[in-house]
């Protein structure tokens, strides 16, 4: 018996199964689908995307898009202790204020800025810090090495009139300037490193990896546990108060397994109602990406990092090329008229990123993409089967609403535009992609991609597509919490990461208050 039983060790997962477990008396059980060894590539910061379509991938696909001809989109998320935190590109951007005091506005009570500011305090180190005994938390720093290339399309940004804002701290978004990244000594800080490595010594704490939960088991409407299965063996059940922190794809798929979702839904799969939720699934949203790339005239882009001597660099040293999140540095900036906040983001990487970095082309290149931050296209995460081993369908329904299309095709304007400027002629060769006679709105259909960030799938707040309320119990249960992106009732303007560690320090305070 457990007083808490957390399904996932991601990004949140193991935030809130550490915080839990400092009392000691709390006992606590973490679960994870996943590996629970950390791979090499994981560690090093150039290498993540060699993880991609490997077994600590959950390798989802979309169904085809019709606004992105028809493609099925490929949706890596991590599946290992640390989640999508030990495979993403590192980048530490806290949410904008204004996304925070939104949600508050939107009924979701004691979640403004000034509210989640502390966590914000006690989730972030100061990397070179030496970390007391049981210390938890994730290290932020610049990137130890900036490239040549991200500097020279750093300096065009603000020659441009795009303000400096180096590292984007506290919740002001707009501005160009170095991403601050989780890294420490040149490796990797997920959540797993920063909030469970530090804490596994504790006899409260219990982590099983390679466990794969069925269901979240009920009397009435009271969760009770969960049943789950450890790889190679039968069914188990684990008793304990559940914290779903699967994500925005495991959670709500866990939770219409378990009935709790779209009564019609779940009649039609035979799965017994717990709690009619009309919105679990729902609401799920995504940074869309799409990039410029251009041939590099001299040869220092990551093309080289994997060299002999750029290797031994590394291991060495842990500095060097392969130290770096390849999206070194970027700009917020606003296009709608009406924005009060940044509407698209420019990411500036030293290295080609063809269909995820898995396609790249022979030689030396560069990228200026463009993200619709705050997209008005809203998609689902439904059930395919009551079979828990069957992948949920994935619909993000992409550029179905409002400006979308219109303002990604801007975003490509002013990426080519900062790659045209006197700062870059150095390096600038010719454009790879899309290439000065392709149709931009083409170009988008056919090529843009994922940037990774898939949240809002058990929305919190108010009213009847709504899934938790603002203190993240799930609607019409007792003893069941989400923990994850998946209660963002709108999408951040950054990189999520940071708002979702965030979310779960706010969840284990909530949680620990009763």
């Amino acid at each position: 018996m457990h007083d808490f039983v957390v399904v996932g060790a991601g990004s949140a997962g193991s935030v809130v199964a550490s915080r839990l477990s400092e009392d000691p008396g709390t006992r606590v059980l973490l679960l994870e689908a996943g590996s629970g060894r950390i791979p090499r590539e994981s560690q090093i910061p150039a290498a993540f995307s060699k993880l991609f379509k490997t077994q600590y991938d959950w390798h989802y696909r979309t169904a085809p898009e019709g606004e992105l001809a028809n493609r099925a989109l490929y949706w890596p998320r991590g599946r290992m202790l640390g989640g999508s935190s030990a495979m993403n590109a590192m980048i530490w951007t806290p949410p904008a204020r204004e996304d925070l005091d939104g949600w508050e506005a939107a009924g979701c009570r004691h979640w403004s800025w000034t509210d989640l500011e502390p966590a914000l305090a006690r989730a972030e180190r100061t990397t070179g810090t030496p970390r007391a005994a049981g210390e938890v938390g994730i290290d932020v720093a610049h990137p130890a090495v900036l490239n040549p290339v991200t500097e020279a399309l750093l300096a065009a940004a603000l020659a441009s009139g795009i303000p400096a804002n180096d590292g984007f701290r506290a919740g002001r978004m707009d501005g160009a300037g170095r991403f601050r990244v989780t890294q420490a000594g040149g490796k990797r800080v997920s959540s797993a490193t920063g909030y469970l490595d530090p804490v596994r010594h504790r006899t409260n704490l219990t982590i099983i990896p390679n466990a794969t939960v069925d269901q979240v088991v009920f009397d009435g409407r009271r969760a009770t546990g969960v049943r789950y299965r450890v790889a190679g063996a039968g069914a188990e059940k684990a008793t304990g108060r559940v914290i779903l922190a699967a994500g925005a794809i495991g959670s709500p798929h866990l939770l219409l397994r378990s009935g709790i979702g779209p009564a019609p839904l779940l009649a039609a799969h035979r799965i017994p109602v717990v709690a009619d939720l009309p919105g679990v699934g729902k609401n799920l949203q995504d940074h869309l990406s799409i990039g410029v790339m251009y041939q590099c005239r001299e040869p220092v882009t990551l093309a080289g990092a994997e060299r002999i001597g750029n290797v031994l660099r590394y291991l060495i040293r842990r500095d060097g090329p392969l130290t770096s999140n390849v999206a070194e540095a970027g700009a917020f900036i606003r296009l709608g008229r009406d924005a009060d906040r940044p509407d698209l983001e420019l990411i500036f990487a030293p290295s080609y990123f063809v269909d995820h970095g898995l396609g790249n082309p022979p030689g030396h290149g560069f990228t200026v993409a463009a993200i619709l931050l705050r997209p008005r296209s809203r998609g689902e995460v439904t059930l395919a089967s009551a079979d828990p081993l069957h992948p949920p369908v994935i619909v993000a329904n992409y550029l179905t609403t409002g400006p979308d299309l219109e303002l990604l095709e801007a975003g490509l304007v002013q990426a080519r535009a900062i790659a045209a400027r006197a700062d870059v002629d150095r390096f600038r060769g010719p454009e790879y992609l899309p290439g000065p006679t392709e149709n931009l709105e083409r170009f988008i259909r056919t090529r843009a991609e994922t940037l990774y960030h898939p949240v809002g799938t058990c929305r919190m707040g108010v009213g009847p597509e709504t899934v938790v309320g603002d203190r993240l119990a799930v609607h019409e249960t007792d003893d069941l919490w989400v923990v994850d992106g998946s209660i963002m009732p709108e999408i951040v303007s950054g990189h999520p990461h940071a708002a979702i560690v965030m979310i779960a320090e706010r969840a284990a305070e909530l949680i620990q208050g009763g």
